[in-house]
């Protein structure tokens, strides 16, 4: 129970640290004190140091001598190792999951959909990332493929802080929202070629308009 309530408090104080970097709070080059969070969070450095260590994984921290971690850069090179990996995985994983869409997928998918296109109405952008990568991977849940989806996932984890940046504009919000309308209308005609193609349109969709923002930054 005790090793319980452990992973538990560290899964905690990553979620809140992750939101402070993904909603600009912490921006790019911010230092990450072990000292500072832990006081901040009433905890020992324990679970703020096996925090630091998964947002390292997931590329949204680096490790620096004589720093520590520090918020990691957003680049051009992450954008395009990102979106390669992800346009090559997830048109996988939708012509294996298409077969096996029921009535219950598809109601998920419409809820989704709909709490998009309300976050957009709205300006939530702290929700915008979450239900993006909601909806991908509701739309890539019952491929049979759980080590893929896996990567997916981290993937997504990974892109949220620029696809935040990406959904910054109106134009790109109506891009979004209508070309996920479009893939839950492809998925119901059932024919998987025009649906992966749609989705890979989609991604690089984002990756163009995030590579026009990281460069006028």
């Amino acid at each position: 129970m005790p090793a319980l309530k452990h992973r538990t408090l560290s899964a905690a104080i990553l979620d809140q640290i992750r939101q402070t970097i993904l909603d600009g709070s912490a921006p790019a080059g911010t230092q990450l004190r072990q000292d500072a969070l832990a006081e901040l969070y009433g905890v020992s450095r324990i679970p703020v140091r096996e925090a630091l260590f998964q947002l390292e994984a997931e590329g949204l921290v680096r490790m620096v001598p004589h720093k520590g971690a520090v918020v990691s850069d957003l680049s051009l090179g992450e954008v395009d190792d990102v979106f390669d990996l992800r346009a090559l995985l997830e048109p996988r994983l939708l012509a294996a999951a298409l077969p096996h869409y029921d009535a219950a997928l598809f109601e998920s998918l419409e809820a989704i959909q709909g709490r998009f296109v309300a976050a957009i109405a709205a300006g939530d952008v702290a929700r915008w990332g979450v239900l993006n990568a909601e909806f991908h991977m509701a739309l890539y849940g019952p491929a049979p493929q759980p080590r893929t989806r896996q990567v997916v996932a981290g993937l997504l984890q990974t892109s949220d802080r620029y696809t935040r940046m990406q959904l910054s504009t109106p134009a790109a919000m109506r891009v979004a929202e209508r070309e996920h309308r479009g893939l839950i209308d492809l998925c119901r005609a059932g024919d998987p070629a025009p649906a992966c193609a749609l989705l890979v349109r989609h991604i690089e969709t984002v990756r163009a308009g995030l590579r026009r923002v990281l460069g006028q930054a």
